[in-house]
């Protein structure tokens, strides 16, 4: 049998090249290794990447995963680097590789490189509590959140990941050695209530179960709710010998930028082009405000349903928006980017990442959803924005952003390509669909939403000082939380969850700004290049197709233009 799947899987790897006119060329024996790499990697990847609260990484994992963050599951994860990192270098395409080969090399460099970063410079399984909570309780949350009913495949794992909550736990306390006081502050803030939250967890979720499963995921649910008790009692004792800095530091910031992200701007260069564009959107969202003196404030829905109803209709609405202008091709059999109110029981993991499900490879033809909450004025940022026109969001997370982008990346042709993300290509595409939608007439209906996509604009724009200073260690989390309340402004709750956030994960609060400008800049030069032949709808449908793509590698794939290929750099020294 499995001679045969190889067989079946070499079949059409050759197919695919052959019709990209590939089969003669020289480097075609490196491509099926380079295939077969990355096959192998992202197999390994499924198992050890560590659970996050970012909705764009999220891997279709397996069944029988034991999620497992123990020193010698470290140790033997960053064995498991070396060798890809071994087998990677030695596949280096010649000279004269097509550049679609090129692209793919680069792209399975910089999956292996994320890795090594996550393992040797952030080292949040050392530094951060709140990673631990993210493996024991993320990993459940994820499987939860695929609308119900849960099916028995679904309980089993459920039960499985929830009978691994104390084990996970009782694995951090020798790996945790380096811990910072921010976030150890963040995961017993996180933690206050976490047997409370679990109680609601077991209420909820037990009658989700088959009968005969409901004692053992009650049984589970306690011991996991005791483990994580536990668990806050022992932080709560190494407070005093933490350290305050959560910094990872210029060069490894660095790394990140050029290994992992592929980005042709450093850190400089993006605070420049960040500011230009926070005053850019300031001096915009101003003229809307003055244009907006006379008219009513935006209502808010009366409650879930109006608000389920109307977003259900906007959706139709955009994707024939989309047709209509000419803008972008949306697949006639792509399903739909739904709302449904928060059920029962994801609510009390609902702190552990945002509450949508983009659905995966292999549930092409489900609808994806996200989950509101009851309308209501106190509403946190986004939320908010959804309780009085859903569409902002549609845009960036649904249609045409990330559910559109996503489904069409995993029926690329090129599996390398349909495995591979990056937050700056993904979520660069999700910010300039608010953009494109907003400058092509999608809101004149409705002027307070314009101020709203204007109000998203000047957050993005922090968002790449946030993550700078905060990576560089010009700025303390609770100096990135004032800055982002104070600025945007913000809710102090939702600045808080954005800091935490960048501080735990660097590099990603840069992805939307520098993303959508790598995305202006490939348009304008598309249109210079092509003339009068020139079509936005070509190079939207070619520029979402590759969208999982970081763009300095399209803009070489495209044109063959070398300028804007990030040069590698070595790991920097690990400092402890």
């Amino acid at each position: 049998m499995g001679n045969t799947v190889n067989r079946c899987i070499r079949t059409l790897t050759l197919g695919w090249l052959a019709g990209m006119g590939l089969m003669a060329h020289p480097a075609i024996a490196r491509a099926d290794d380079l295939a077969t790499l990355d096959r192998d990697f992202w197999s390994w990847r499924a198992r050890e990447q560590p659970f996050t609260e970012d909705d764009i990484p999220r891997l279709e994992r397996p069944a029988d995963l034991d999620v497992d963050w123990s020193a010698g599951a470290i140790a033997a994860y960053r064995t498991a680097v070396s060798g890809f990192e071994a087998r990677w270098n030695a596949l280096a395409p010649s000279a004269g590789a097509p550049r679609s080969i090129e692209v793919d090399y680069r792209l399975v460099g910089s999956a292996i490189a994320r890795a090594r970063f996550e393992l040797d410079l952030r080292r949040s399984f050392e530094r951060h509590p709140g990673f631990y909570i993210d493996q024991a309780l993320g990993s459940v949350y994820e499987v939860l959140l695929p609308p119900g009913p849960l099916d028995d495949t679904r309980q089993a794992v459920v039960l499985r990941r929830l009978q691994r909550v104390p084990a996970i736990l009782a694995d951090a306390r020798p790996v945790l050695t380096d811990l910072r006081a921010p976030f150890l502050s963040l995961a017993l803030g996180t933690l206050a209530d976490i047997d409370s939250r679990l109680e609601r967890l077991e209420r909820t979720l037990v009658p989700q179960f088959d009968a005969t499963r409901r004692t053992a995921l009650a049984d589970a649910v306690r011991a996991a709710s005791s483990a994580l008790v536990d668990y806050r009692t022992w932080l709560a004792t190494r407070t005093t010998d933490a350290r305050q800095d959560t910094a990872i530091g210029a060069d490894a910031y660095a790394y990140f930028l050029r290994n992992v992200a592929l980005l042709p701007i450093d850190s400089e260069g993006m605070l420049a082009l960040a500011r230009a564009e926070w005053s850019r959107a300031v001096a915009f969202e101003s003229l809307e405000e003055n244009r907006q003196r006379h008219l009513p404030q935006a209502t808010i829905f009366p409650d879930a349903p109006a608000q389920i109803a109307a977003e259900k209709i906007d959706e139709i609405a955009v994707r024939r928006f989309l047709e209509e202008e000419r803008l972008l091709s949306v697949p006639a059999d792509l399903a739909h980017y739904t709302n449904r109110l928060l059920p029962d029981y994801l609510e009390p993991l609902s702190f552990l990442g945002v509450s949508d499900d983009l659905t995966g490879p292999s549930r092409l033809r489900e609808d994806a959803t996200s989950y509101i909450r009851v309308p209501r004025s106190d509403l946190p940022y986004f939320y908010l924005s959804t309780a009085r026109d859903p569409r902002p969001i549609i845009v960036h997370e649904g249609i045409p952003g990330h559910y559109l982008q996503l489904a069409m990346g995993w029926r690329h042709p090129d599996p390398v390509r349909r495995r591979y993300y990056d937050s700056s290509a993904n979520e660069g595409i999700g910010f300039y669909a608010e953009e494109m939608l907003l400058q092509a007439g999608l809101f004149d209906d409705r002027p307070r939403t314009r101020s709203t996509l204007y109000s998203f604009m000047r957050l993005r724009a922090l968002r790449v000082e946030v993550d700078v200073r905060l990576a560089r260690g010009e700025f303390t989390l609770e100096q990135a939380a004032d800055y982002l309340q104070r600025t945007v402004p913000m809710d102090r709750a939702t600045a808080l969850e954005e800091a935490a956030s960048f501080a735990a994960e660097p590099g990603q609060g840069i992805s939307y700004q520098v993303g959508k400008t790598q995305i202006l800049e490939l348009l304008a030069d598309s249109r210079r290049r092509e003339g009068t032949g020139f079509s936005l709808r070509a190079f939207h449908d070619r520029l979402w197709r590759d969208g999982n793509v970081p763009f300095a590698l399209l803009r070489y794939e495209w044109w063959g233009d070398p300028a804007d290929l990030p040069t590698r750099l070595p790991l920097p020294e690990v400092t402890r």
